[in-house]
C-alpha cells in the first residue's frame, strides 16, 4: 500500500510540474516574451548554479561519502595476497582522486568564469603543439606505470607455486554453483559435459581412475593458512566467480578451464567476531548471466584442519553416490 501511495504522489508531482511549465508558457505568450531567447541573466544564473552544484556541493558530497562510506569500497581482506591487491587499489584510487580534485574544481570555475555575455567574444585558439604534447605524454607515462605495476601484481599472484595447494573445482551453470573436491590423490578426474546425468551433475568421467575419490558438494570448505587452487568450468554461458573477501575473481568460460590460487588467512569464526554473527564468505557471480543471476551464491567456510577433515570425511565419494542412485 505504501508503494502505491508513493507512486501516486510522484505522479501528481510530475503532473503539477508539467502544468506549471504550461502556465509559464501561457504567461510568456500574454506578455509577448520569447522564452527561447537566452539572456545574460540566464547565463549568469546557469553558470552560478553549475559552480555551486558542480564545484562546491558535489565536492562536499564526495568528501562526505569517502568519510562515511569509504570503508565499504572493499571488505576486509582475508587472503595472503589480499594486502597486495589492496595496496594496488589504494595507489590507483589515490591517483584518480588526486586528478579528480584538480579537474572538477577547474571545470566548475571555467564554466563560471568564461560564461557567455553579450559584451564578451570567445578567443579563437585552434591549436597548441606544446599543450598537446603535455596532456598526451604525461598521462601516457603515468598510465604505463600503473599498468606495469598492475601486471607485476597479477603475475606474482597467478604464477605462484601451486604444487602444495588443495585442488577444488567450482562449476558454474545457470543459476547455481557446484564444487568438486579432488580427494586423497589431490587430482581431479576428467570431465565432459556430455556425461552430465543424474547424480553425475558435473559430467565426471568415471572411467578415469582419478575420479573415484572425487566428492561433489554444494559448499566449499577451506583450511586456514593452507593454499587452495580453484579450477573453474562453466556449463552454459560466461559466469564470473567473485570472492570479494579473498580478492579472487576469475571468468568461468564454457569449453575452457580457468584457475585461481590463494591462501585464506582468516577463519569464518574469526570474521564473525569482527563483522557480526551473520557473516559468511560467499561466492558470487560478477557477470549478469541471466534472469536469475542473483541466485548464484555459494557459501565458503574457512576453518581449522581438524574441522575440515571431519567435514570432508562425512561426504561420500562420487563413485559411491552413483552406485546409490542406480
Amino acid at each position: 500500500m505504501t508503494n502505491i501511495l508513493i507512486i501516486v504522489v510522484v505522479f501528481l508531482i510530475v503532473i503539477t510540474l508539467v502544468q506549471l511549465l504550461r502556465v509559464g508558457d501561457l504567461l510568456s505568450e500574454i506578455k509577448n516574451v520569447d522564452n527561447n531567447k537566452v539572456t545574460d541573466k540566464d547565463n549568469n544564473a546557469q553558470a552560478f548554479l553549475f559552480f555551486m552544484i558542480g564545484g562546491v556541493i558535489y565536492l562536499a558530497l564526495v568528501l562526505w561519502q569517502f568519510k562515511y562510506w569509504g570503508i565499504h569500497i572493499l571488505p576486509p581482506a582475508s587472503s595472503v595476497h589480499g594486502e597486495t591487491i589492496d595496496t594496488l587499489m589504494d595507489v590507483t584510487m589515490s591517483l584518480i582522486i588526486f586528478v579528480f580534485f584538480i579537474t572538477q574544481p577547474l571545470l566548475a570555475w571555467f564554466t563560471y568564469r568564461y560564461r557567455r555575455t553579450k559584451n564578451k567574444a570567445a578567443l579563437y585558439y585552434p591549436h597548441n603543439n606544446k599543450l598537446e604534447l603535455i596532456w598526451t605524454i604525461v598521462p601516457t607515462i603515468v598510465l604505463t606505470g600503473i599498468i606495469l605495476y598492475g601486471l607485476s601484481v597479477w603475475n606474482n599472484i597467478t604464477m605462484s607455486d601451486n604444487s602444495e595447494a588443495t585442488v577444488v573445482e567450482v562449476y558454474a551453470k545457470q543459476f547455481n554453483w557446484t564444487a568438486r573436491y579432488s580427494g586423497d590423490d589431490n587430482t581431479l578426474g576428467k570431465a565432459d559435459f556430455r556425461k552430465v546425468k543424474g547424480a553425475n551433475v558435473l559430467g565426471v568421467n568415471m572411467e578415469d581412475p582419478f575420479s573415484k575419490d572425487d566428492k561433489i558438494t554444494n559448499e566449499v570448505h577451506l583450511v586456514v593458512n593452507k593454499p587452495v587452487l580453484l579450477i573453474f568450468r562453466s556449463q552454459d554461458v560466461i559466469h564470473s566467480a567473485f570472492l570479494p573477501h579473498f580478492r579472487v575473481q576469475m571468468n568461468c568460460v564454457p569449453g575452457m578451464i580457468t584457475q585461481f590460487a590463494f591462501t585464506p588467512n582468516q577463519t569464518t569464526a574469526e570474521m564473525k567476531i569482527q563483522e557480526g554473527e551473520d557473516f559468511e564468505f560467499t561466492l558470487l557471480c560478477n557477470k549478469i548471466c541471466g534472469i536469475a543471476h542473483y541466485n548464484m551464491q555459494m557459501k565458503f567456510i574457512v576453518e581449522t584442519q581438524e574441522e575440515y577433515d571431519a567435514w570432508l570425511a562425512s561426504k561420500a565419494n562420487l563413485s559411491e553416490k552413483l552406485l546409490t542412485s542406480k
